[in-house]
C-alpha cells in the first residue's frame, strides 16, 4: 500500500469525541484514510463542498454486492460492528433502478401532504408526555427517557403499526445496531433479536393487516409491478423504523442542550427576534443526528479538488458533522448561532439519498420543541454541558442521557 493509501488514524468506534476527531482528520485534507472497527479501511470525508458532491456523484454507490471488493471477496466478516449498515437490502444499500424502485415503495408515505397529515396526532402525543413530565417529582430526571425518545417512537412505532408487545424489543435492537463499539458476539445477538423481531411484526401484520405502513409494504410484497423479495421487506422496516426514530431523538435531545447553554439565544427566540425553524436548522448543523453515516463505495477513481484520490471500489463514510462545521464553508462553526440561516447543512444527507424522514423528524421538532419550553420555561440542565455522556456510537450523535430539572 503506497504512503497515501495508508490510514492515518482508526476511528474511535464509541465515538468520544466526534468533533475533535472530525477537526484532527481535516488536518489530512478533504478526506482522510481511516480504519474503521476491524481494520477496514474507509475514507472519511470532511470537506462540505466535497461531501455534498460525492452525496450526489453517480459514480458513488451503496451497494457493496456491486462496488466493494472487500465485501465481494469475503474480507468482511459477518460479525462486523456495522454489518446492519451495509449488509441489508434495502433503498438504504441499494443502487440505480433498484435503488428507485425500493424508494418508491416508501416514499408515498412521506410526501409533505401525508406528514402535515401526522400533526394532530403529534401534538397529542406531545401533550401527553408533557402531562406526564408534570406529574413527575421534583428534583432532576432524565429528559431523554421521559420525553425526547418516548415521542419519537411513538410516531414511528404508529405509523409503521409496530404491536405494543414488540416495541421494547424493538427499542433494545435499535439502540444495539447504533452501538458502533458492539463486539462480534454482541453484533451476531442483535442480527438475530432484529430477525425474530422481524418476522414477528411480518406475521402480524399478515394475520391482522390494518391502516399502517408495514400493512402496505406487506400489500407491494405481492404486487408484480414492485414485488418486493422478503429480504427487501424485513431490510426495509427495519431501515424506516429504525433510523426513523433514532434521527429525532438527538435532534430533540441536542435542541434543549443548545438551548439551556444559550440563554441569549432562548431569550431571542422568545422576543421573536428568531423562530423555532431557525433554532431546528442551526441544531441540525450544529449537532447532526447522525455524525458519520456508512458505507459508500467509488464506483471508479475519484479524484478530489486537493488531489486526493478515492480509488475504484474504496469505502467512503460520509462525515456530516465534519462537514457541517467545515470552517472553509462556515464561519466560526463550533459556534451555535441560530441566527447564521445555514439552510445548506447535510444532516440528512444530500442527492438521491437524501432522508425520507425529514419533514417527519423537522415537524416533530415543531410540535415538541416549542410545547416543552412553553410549558417548562425555567428548564436548565442538572449537569454542565461537557458532563453529557455521548451516546456509545460514531453514527449516533446525541447524549445517552439528558438530565434537567424542569422548574430551574
Amino acid at each position: 500500500m503506497p504512503p497515501s493509501q495508508c490510514p492515518v488514524a482508526a476511528l474511535d468506534p464509541a465515538g468520544a469525541d466526534v468533533h475533535g476527531e472530525a477537526d484532527r482528520l481535516r488536518a489530512h485534507g478533504a478526506a482522510a484514510l481511516v480504519d474503521l472497527p476491524g481494520g477496514i479501511p474507509a475514507w472519511v470525508v470532511t470537506d462540505h463542498a466535497e461531501l455534498r458532491g460525492l452525496l450526489g456523484d453517480p459514480r458513488v454507490s451503496k451497494d457493496p454486492r456491486q462496488h466493494w471488493p472487500a465485501w465481494i471477496d469475503g474480507e468482511v466478516p459477518a460479525d462486523w460492528p456495522l454489518i446492519s449498515w451495509v449488509g441489508v437490502d434495502n433503498m438504504f444499500t441499494a443502487y440505480g433502478p433498484d435503488h428507485k424502485r425500493l424508494r418508491g415503495l416508501v416514499s408515498k408515505a412521506f410526501t409533505p401532504r401525508r406528514v402535515e397529515a401526522l400533526r394532530p396526532r403529534v401534538e397529542e402525543i406531545t401533550a401527553g408526555l408533557l402531562d406526564g413530565l408534570a406529574a413527575a417529582p421534583e428534583g432532576e430526571l432524565d429528559l431523554r427517557a421521559e420525553f425526547t425518545y418516548p415521542l419519537p417512537i411513538a410516531v414511528i412505532t404508529e405509523l409503521f403499526g409496530v404491536p405494543a408487545e414488540l416495541r421494547g424489543e424493538l427499542r433494545r435492537i435499535v439502540d444495539e445496531v447504533f452501538r458502533t463499539s458492539a463486539t462480534p458476539e454482541e453484533t451476531a445477538a442483535t442480527a438475530q433479536a432484529m430477525g425474530r423481531f422481524l418476522a414477528e411484526l411480518i406475521e402480524a401484520k399478515r394475520r391482522e393487516p390494518g391502516d399502517d405502513l408495514t400493512s402496505g409494504l406487506l400489500a407491494a410484497r405481492d404486487e408484480e409491478e414492485n414485488r418486493l423479495s422478503e429480504r427487501e421487506l424485513a431490510d426495509t422496516l427495519i431501515l424506516m423504523i429504525g433510523a426513523g426514530h433514532e434521527t429525532t431523538v438527538n435532534l430533540l435531545g441536542q435542541a434543549v442542550v443548545a438551548l439551556t447553554t444559550h440563554p441569549e439565544q432562548l431569550a431571542a427566540l422568545r422576543a421573536g427576534e428568531i423562530g423555532w425553524d431557525d433554532v431546528v436548522e442551526e441544531t441540525l448543523r450544529w449537532q447532526p443526528a447522525l455524525a458519520n453515516v456508512p458505507l459508500r463505495f467509488a464506483t471508479t477513481d475519484i479524484e478530489l479538488g486537493d488531489g486526493t484520490v478515492i480509488g475504484r471500489g474504496d469505502a467512503i463514510l460520509a462525515s456530516y458533522a465534519a462537514a457541517n462545521r467545515d470552517p472553509g464553508h462556515y464561519a466560526d462553526p463550533a459556534r451555535f448561532d441560530a441566527r447564521r440561516g445555514a439552510r445548506d447543512h447535510l444532516a440528512f444527507g444530500f442527492g438521491q439519498h437524501f432522508c425520507l424522514g425529514a419533514a417527519l423528524a423537522r415537524l416533530e421538532a415543531h410540535v415538541a420543541l416549542p410545547a416543552l419550553f412553553d410549558r417548562f420555561p425555567k428548564l436548565e440542565l442538572a449537569v454542565p454541558a461537557d458532563r453529557l455522556e455521548p451516546s456509545e456510537s460514531f453514527i449516533s450523535n446525541g447524549p445517552r442521557r439528558l438530565p434537567v430539572r424542569l422548574d430551574g
